[in-house]
C-alpha cells in the first residue's frame, strides 16, 4: 500500500478516530487504527468494541491497500510534523512495517495483521430519522452536563433519546440525571421516528459524536434498534451499543406542584453564584439563596474562610423562602439557558426547584436542593 496525504486533512481525521481508541488494552489490535488506501480516500477505522468510527478523506494512492497502525502514536508524529506537509505512506506485508514520509523525517511503524482488526456487527437497524446538525448539537450541549458518572447506575451513564408530546406536539427528546439533577430537552420530531424506541446513548459516543458535529452543517442520519445506534453524515459512520438498561420514570421526579416563582437576569445571577460559593467549602459548594419579595440573597460560608453575601433585585412576590444548592450544579444549568432571564419554580427547602429560561419551553432543567 501506497499514497500521499496532506498533514491537516489527515491530522484532523486521526484526531476523531484515535479518541475512541482506549490507552490501555488488553487486545493488541484494538490500539491500532485500521488504514485502508483506495484510489482518491483514505479510509479511517478505529474500534473499542462498543463503539466504531469509520472516516474517510481524500488522498492519493499510487498502490491501493489496507493496514494497521498504532492509533496514539501515529496521531502523535503526525501533529508534530511540519504544517503544509505532504505525508506519505508506504507499507509492505511482508516485514509488517509501515514507513511514513515527511520532508526530512522519516519514521518506522511495526504493524499488525490486518485480518486481526474486528468488525462491528451493528445487525438491522429498523429505524431511521434525519437530524439537522444544529438539532443535534442542542439535545448533546443542553443533557449532557448531567450524565452520572457512578458506574453502578449504570442506565444513568448516557443521555435517553425518545419520542414524546408535549402540549400535544410530537417532540424528540432527550433526558440526562444523576440523581442529583436532571435536564431535559427537545426538538421537533421527525416523521419517520414516531414508531423508534427509546434508546440511552452511552457518555463516551455521545463526547465522540459531539466533537464530530462540531463544524459539520450537513443533515445527520441516525438508523437504531434497540441495541445499537448509528450516526451517518459527511465522510464519517460512528457505530455504537446502546446502554443495555432501562432508564427511570424522569417525569415523576419533575413536580408539578411549585407555587413559587422567581424571574432573574441569568448572567447577574450566574456571576453572583460564582463570586458568592467562592468562600464556600470545597466538598460540599454549598450556596442559600433567601428569597423575599423583590430581592434574593446569595450567601455561603465555611468554617475555615469566613462568609460571603450577595443581594440581587429578582421579580418574586411569593413568600419568605431559603433554599439552599451546589453552586456547581446551578453554574452547570444557568450556562445552559440561552436567553437573557431565567425563570425558577419553587416550593420549599426540600423539593426540586425547576428552571427554565424565559420564552423557551423547549428545555427543562429540575435541581435538587440541599441542606445548608
Amino acid at each position: 500500500m501506497k499514497f500521499t496525504i496532506e498533514r491537516a486533512a489527515l491530522l484532523k481525521s486521526l484526531g476523531h478516530v484515535q479518541s475512541v481508541v482506549e490507552r490501555r488494552n488488553t487486545i493488541p489490535i484494538l490500539s491500532n487504527v485500521k488504514l485502508e488506501a483506495t484510489n482518491w480516500k483514505l479510509s479511517l477505522n478505529a474500534t473499542d468494541m462498543d463503539l466504531d468510527i469509520v472516516e474517510q478523506v481524500p488522498a492519493q494512492a499510487n498502490d491501493t491497500g489496507a493496514i494497521t497502525a498504532p492509533a496514539h502514536t501515529l496521531y502523535e508524529i503526525v501533529r508534530k510534523l511540519p504544517e503544509g506537509s505532504e505525508v506519505e505512506f508506504d507499507s509492505n506485508d511482508a516485514n509488517g512495517q509501515m514507513t511514513l514520509r515527511a520532508g526530512r523525517s522519516r519514521f518506522t511503524l511495526s504493524c499488525l495483521p490486518i485480518e486481526d482488526f474486528p468488525v462491528l456487527d451493528e445487525g438491522a437497524l429498523p429505524h431511521s430519522l434525519t437530524l439537522s446538525a444544529e438539532d443535534m448539537r442542542v439535545l448533546i450541549d443542553r443533557t449532557r452536563f448531567a450524565i452520572s458518572t457512578e458506574e453502578t447506575r449504570y442506565y444513568l451513564n448516557g443521555i435517553y433519546i425518545h419520542a414524546a408530546q408535549r402540549d400535544g406536539t410530537d417532540v424528540l427528546r432527550a433526558v440526562a440525571t444523576d440523581g442529583h439533577r436532571l435536564a431535559s430537552v427537545e426538538v421537533p420530531l421527525p416523521d419517520s421516528a414516531k414508531d423508534m424506541p427509546g434508546v440511552i446513548v452511552p457518555r463516551k459516543t455521545v463526547t465522540e459524536l459531539r466533537k464530530l458535529i462540531d463544524e459539520t452543517i450537513e443533515d445527520i442520519t441516525v438508523s437504531l434498534s434497540e441495541t445499537k445506534i448509528r450516526f451517518s453524515f459527511d465522510d464519517a459512520v460512528l457505530t455504537s451499543k446502546l446502554i443495555d438498561g432501562t432508564f427511570p420514570d424522569y417525569e415523576r421526579v419533575i413536580p408539578t406542584g411549585n407555587d413559587k416563582d422567581m424571574e432573574v437576569e441569568r448572567k447577574v445571577f450566574a456571576d453572583a453564584v460564582d463570586r458568592v460559593s467562592a468562600i464556600s467549602t470545597e466538598k460540599s459548594r454549598a450556596v442559600k439563596l433567601s428569597l423575599s419579595k423583590g430581592t434574593l440573597v446569595l450567601s455561603a460560608s465555611s468554617p475555615d474562610a469566613g462568609s460571603a453575601t450577595e443581594e440581587l433585585e429578582v421579580a418574586y412576590d411569593g413568600g419568605d423562602l431559603e433554599v439552599g444548592f451546589n453552586s456547581r450544579y446551578l453554574l452547570d444549568i444557568t450556562q445552559q439557558i440561552e436567553g437573557d432571564q431565567a425563570h425558577f419554580v419553587l416550593a420549599d427547602a426540600a423539593s426540586p426547584t425547576i428552571i427554565r429560561e424565559v420564552g423557551d419551553s423547549s428545555a427543562l432543567y429540575v435541581l435538587m436542593p440541599m441542606r445548608v
